[in-house]
């Protein structure tokens, strides 16, 4: 079609290139930004987020005494429920059951400080990481695409370059 109307073959190859070239650049530079944020607020403090606050925690998992995995609870007060957060774990130790016992301990946390609720948000385009939400008890609870992370600019280039699906998932651990 591209041909057609340019009668140019190099124009015709060249602008799928383009079109993935831009995709690249706003991804990467939306992601950079993300975590240009995340490591200057919550994580630049983790004792200050996650630690001292009451309802709130923070855990790592080591392995052989390196630090392979986290995750973050943060205490919401307005509905009894605890926010699973930042759990990651490293790229080199999954499958391995980590990402799952890091996110059984905020579930036990949660029942230990009588929370109603453990809720998460996730951006995650692997299904296993949904898959790993759902073999711990938590139900998808809806998606947006008009999430935006902390750190994006909301240009137009942006935002037709990179978009991004926000999935909700929430356990119900009692009825309030």
């Amino acid at each position: 079609m591209c041909f057609l109307v340019t009668k140019s073959f190099t124009l015709t190859c060249g602008v799928p290139f383009i079109l993935l070239g831009a995709r690249y650049y706003f991804s990467r530079k939306v992601i950079l930004a993300y975590l240009d944020c995340v490591l200057h607020t919550d994580m630049a403090d983790i004792e200050e987020y996650y630690i001292k606050p009451a309802g709130s925690s923070f855990w790592v998992a080591v392995l052989d005494g390196s630090v392979v995995g986290m995750v973050a609870a943060q205490g919401r007060e307005e509905d009894n429920a605890v926010e699973l957060r930042r759990m990651s774990v490293d790229s080199r130790f999954r499958g391995k059951g980590i990402a799952k016992a890091l996110g059984r301990r905020v579930l036990e946390f949660a029942v230990h400080n009588n929370y109603s609720a453990v809720v998460l948000g996730t951006t995650a385009v692997k299904p296993a990481a949904h898959k790993l939400y759902e073999s711990l008890g938590f139900r998808h609870a809806g998606e947006s695409e008009e999430h935006t992370l902390p750190g994006m600019s909301h240009s137009l280039l942006e935002r037709m370059f990179f978009q991004i699906r926000y999935h909700r998932y929430r356990l119900q651990l009692r009825e309030e």
